[in-house]
């Protein structure tokens, strides 16, 4: 597609050039009638991309035919939505519109841009059977509705929900089209199977600010269709409509301050456990991500941001924010407490999807002076509402989250920091936001949508937005395979010409795989347990899996038996759960399907009941104060250090302009000169996990202090062997007329 007319052909002065495209009688005209538009008072007219997205997408209309607009994020898919739906509902009077969402910041935020732009018609579906009302009704021509409310919450309801509705088809007045909003989010499942069943003739047309990646390509297409017009992440850059990033990844060291005394710790507190329940409890907190949740290692990244907002360009002032985002909302409470100690005690809000409830907390009690995650992000919001359990209600947290967001918005200085986790991450423009720190592990759209949260246009000295990462993200946005985010985000489309036909049989095979699986798994569980002696009662079972469960020895001849039941079920667990949604799609028959649901929900509570027998059950609720006290004070940090000399470059340079080997010759010179330096450099941008599965099984390490020193080691070690390979491939590679067959990571 060409989104500039005419690219190729010269012309001595370009302004004029495309002023007379413009300036056509015919075009002019119809800028003036169909793309004009005010938005909150201000006049508006549409770039080009949006113009000619918009053009695209009436040939779709015109067809019936539905498809996806990828305009990347930043660059006014919102505005687009509001012109095309006033040249349908203007062009068409028996058209109307369904705007679909899936998150409700997302509906009220729709609702807020068509009501700044004049359209005060658009009304919001209250229910589900408030939205089933409207359709049904002639008026109004203009709504919008979250996607869940054309469903039910019960799985079971919802399948005879779809079925009711297939029966009994609700009466829908109009010609319908609906416009889903970050459509990879809503491509399938029930309750999309729903919103098609109930307006079985209506267009549906895909806004999205991410392309369709591997992973949700196939379903994307089967609900949607082809790509009506897209507008890329470098276009947008070039052409100023949003700012370029800048990239810092930086690290922090840590190391274990007393073996012997995690072990004394780790023994007195688990006096009483069986070796399984020891090695589960082990399982949950000898693993990477309990190292990385340290206190001391927090602090250090709270002190980075303290220290930033003294000497980085506009947060050093009242004109810049940033983001945190953390990797739980147990973290992102933590982060949010440790604020509290420092400058930004009263200029720091916490937005996460947790709304406290003493429900959640009434069982959790483990004793005095101790407090389980629960507790602690309970007891933390409370603290923030300056509510209690007998003045909570269920909207305290909305309207906290609305006046920190409105101060983050319109009142930057007093404001300047918000810690997120997943909420917000998409959809909220804050102009004046200019820092992302991250410390969670992220990709493909959710890492995208995250980074571009820095990117929006703001006051003349906002020129870029940076991402500080602490979570070796870069190999994510960035590789030599081409399939990093930003990649991804810049590159051509390579299946953005499917004809209906192509899109039919990868459904087909994608169902035949998944049903395929689903089956194999099925039968691998029938095959483990069919040696269970008739009549096959509980108590045959038990003997089976466990033997005399009083006999240590007859527990530990049968533990093979258990181990396989435990990984067999959650293989079948996975295999159902992909292709639940459509199993009439797959070919299953309804007594088929009724069979299928039955053994899955036997086998599950099988295994609970082996689990249960066996002892090798535990609440790992009890023992969280415990392990969190071990983590927090047997591991230390120091303070970080930068490991990306990339800070100098943007990613758009890296990746469009020079590509990821010529970046290495844009390197400082103090850098090039040792290879040391250089190899370092590049391996903490490019180097893969920083610790493979074995090192996360504490089935390796016969005691918590070496397992959690050998997560710390096992990252060192790799660094140190990884700089040796790099600096070899780089010396084969400057000698080799074979470069490109070198892969440096």
């Amino acid at each position: 597609m060409q989104w500039r007319e005419d690219e190729s052909t010269y012309e001595p002065f370009l302004l004029d050039k495309y002023l007379r495209k413009m300036c056509n009688k015919i075009r002019f005209l119809e800028i003036i009638h169909d793309f004009i538009l005010f938005d909150g008072g201000q006049k508006k007219l549409p770039r080009y991309h949006q113009y000619f997205g918009i053009k695209e997408s009436q040939k779709f209309v015109a067809r019936k035919e539905s498809g996806i607009i990828w305009h990347t994020q930043g660059s006014g898919k919102s505005i687009t939505m509001v012109l095309l739906a006033k040249w349908i509902l203007a062009n068409d009077p028996t058209a109307r519109i369904a705007i679909i969402t899936d998150r409700t910041e997302l509906d009220k935020q729709i609702k807020k841009v068509f009501a700044s732009a004049g359209e005060n018609t658009l009304e919001r579906a209250k229910s589900g059977k408030d939205l089933m009302f409207k359709l049904s009704q002639p008026s109004p021509r203009l709504l919008c509705s979250l996607v869940h409310k054309f469903g039910k919450t019960n799985a079971n309801e919802m399948d005879a929900f779809i079925a009711d509705i297939k029966s009994n088809p609700p009466k829908v007045v109009g010609n319908l089209f609906v416009f889903v909003d970050e459509c990879h989010r809503t491509q399938g499942g029930k309750l999309n199977t729903a919103m098609k069943a109930m307006m079985p003739d209506a267009t549906f047309i895909g806004f999205t600010g991410t392309p369709l990646l591997k992973t949700d390509k196939q379903t994307s297409l089967e609900v949607f269709g082809t790509y009506i017009h897209t507008y890329k992440f470098n276009e947008a850059v070039t052409d100023g409509v949003v700012l370029d990033l800048v990239y810092e990844a930086r690290d922090i060291d840590q190391r274990i301050t007393s073996q012997e005394n995690i072990d004394k710790w780790f023994d007195a507190k688990t006096k009483g456990l069986n070796d399984y329940q020891r090695y589960e409890l082990k399982k949950r907190w000898g693993t990477m991500q309990a190292v990385l949740s340290s206190s001391s290692r927090m602090m250090q990244i709270v002190n980075d941001i303290i220290l930033d907002f003294s000497v980085k360009p506009r947060i050093s002032n009242n004109k810049g924010t940033a983001i945190l985002v953390a990797s739980s909302i147990y973290e992102a409470c933590r982060y949010y407490e440790l604020f509290q100690t420092t400058p930004l005690k009263n200029k720091c809000g916490i937005v996460t999807s947790y709304n406290p409830s003493y429900r959640d907390v009434k069982n959790e009690e483990t004793g005095e002076d101790s407090e389980t995650h629960k507790q602690f992000m309970y007891n933390t919001y409370m603290s923030i509402l300056g509510k209690n359990e007998h003045t909570i209600t269920d909207t305290s947290t909305e309207e906290y989250e609305d006046k920190i967001k409105d101060l983050f918005i319109n009142h930057p200085s007093q404001m300047k920091i918000l810690v997120l986790v997943s909420k917000l991450l998409t959809g909220f423009d804050a102009p004046s936001c200019t820092y992302l720190y991250i410390d969670k592990s992220m990709q493909d759209h959710g890492l995208f949508q995250a980074i571009c949260r820095v990117n929006r246009l703001d006051t003349d000295d906002k020129e870029l937005g940076y991402i500080v990462d602490y979570k070796d993200l870069f190999k994510n946005l960035v590789n030599d395979k081409g399939t990093g985010a930003i990649q991804v985000y810049t590159s051509e489309l390579v299946y953005d010409d499917y004809e209906k036909e192509d899109i039919d049989i990868m459904m087909q095979s994608r169902l035949e795989k998944g049903k395929e699986r689903l089956m194999t798994a099925l039968e691998q569980l029938e095959y483990i347990c069919e040696p269970v002696p008739h009549p096959k009662h509980d108590s045959d079972y038990r003997y089976y899996f466990c033997g005399n469960t009083e006999i240590p020895a007859d527990l530990q001849d049968s533990e093979h038996l258990r181990q396989e039941l435990y990984k067999k079920t959650v293989a079948l667990i996975r295999a159902y759960a992909n292709i639940a949604d459509e199993m009439a799609e797959a070919g299953f028959t309804p007594s088929e399907v009724s069979h299928i649901t039955n053994r899955q929900t036997f086998f599950i509570n099988l295994r609970d009941m082996i689990k249960y027998a066996s002892g090798e059950i535990l609440d790992i609720k009890d023992y969280e104060a415990d392990m969190r006290y071990l983590i927090d004070h047997y591991i230390q940090a120091d303070a970080s250090r930068k490991i990306s000399a990339f800070d100098s470059l943007s990613l758009l340079e890296i990746i469009v302009k020079s590509g990821l080997d010529s970046a290495i010759e844009s390197l400082p010179q103090d850098i090039k000169k040792s290879k040391d330096a250089v190899a370092e450099t590049i391996e903490n941008n490019v180097r893969t996990k920083i610790v493979k599965e074995h090192l996360n099984d504490p089935s390796f390490y016969e005691s918590m202090s070496r397992l959690l020193d050998q997560i710390i080691k096992g990252k060192k070690r790799q660094s140190t062997h990884l700089r040796t390979v790099f600096v070899h491939d780089c010396r084969t590679c400057q000698t080799s007329t074979r470069r490109q067959n070198h892969q440096h990571t």
